[in-house]
């Protein structure tokens, strides 16, 4: 990975930061800057001039969020913001999405974003899909990883499926050698998770056979996070081809 690589993250809810993200890519000086969406008032018409110049920005990683890719009649910024992504991806440097930000690669690119058949929430076993290109970011056979998500992503045009759950297809996708979008949450901590649970008031909608209690949530142990953690590490080294 090269010295004082440029990171750029966008920011969509107050109680969700960069996660086990930023530990990793200090490590290795990287320079990491934020667009937190979410400080701005809802009906904000955003220009796109705010948002950073491509040229400036060697890694983006798009974060989650409470709210539906569709929603740009509550949420105007999405719209900039997806525009803004068509413009960084055409120029095919390195992009990871995560739940809301996997969504969100996929919309840009023209795939469909729906209510899942069931919701997710939880502590969830994901299975690598069979027959996955030897090229291919490399995943286990199957792993844990936390899901919090109610929708889902159809997959881009030329994108490669990599992983799915039993009630859920597309978990982690891939587009030529520079974009992966995941449905789950890798860079989740400990204190990630606190954070989620004070702050999303929309707790109370999930519901379903794949919706664990908050009590069980709570009492996750650190290894639960170590698996998620390394496949984003990894993820990030295959993007920049370090």
């Amino acid at each position: 990975m090269k010295p004082h690589l440029r990171v750029h993250y966008f920011q969509h809810i107050a109680g969700e930061g960069f996660g086990s993200c930023y530990t990793f890519l200090k490590q290795h000086q990287a320079k990491i800057t934020a667009t937190e969406f979410f400080a701005l008032p809802a009906e904000t018409a955003l220009e796109i001039e705010a948002l950073p110049q491509v040229e400036d920005v060697d890694l983006l990683i798009i974060m989650g969020g409470t709210m539906s890719v569709n929603d740009e009649a509550n949420y105007p910024w999405l719209k900039i913001e997806k525009r803004w992504l068509r413009r960084y991806l055409a120029t095919g440097k390195p992009v990871i999405g995560l739940c809301l930000g996997g969504q969100l690669i996929a919309n840009a690119l023209g795939a469909t974003v729906s209510c899942n058949q069931q919701q997710e929430l939880g502590w969830t076993t994901v299975y690598r899909t069979n027959d996955v290109p030897a090229s291919c970011f490399e995943l286990p056979d199957h792993f844990s990883v936390l899901e919090w998500h109610r929708e889902s992503f159809d997959l881009p045009k030329g994108a490669v499926h990599l992983a799915q759950t039993q009630v859920c297809r597309n978990q982690i996708y891939q587009m030529g050698d520079n974009v992966l979008g995941f449905q789950f949450h890798p860079e989740m901590t400990p204190e990630v998770l606190q954070l989620f649970l004070e702050n999303d008031d929309e707790l109370a909608l999930f519901d379903g056979e794949r919706v664990h209690s908050i009590e069980s949530l709570k009492t996750s142990g650190l290894q639960k996070f170590m698996q998620g953690n390394d496949l984003l590490n990894r993820a990030i080294q295959f993007v920049l081809k370090a």
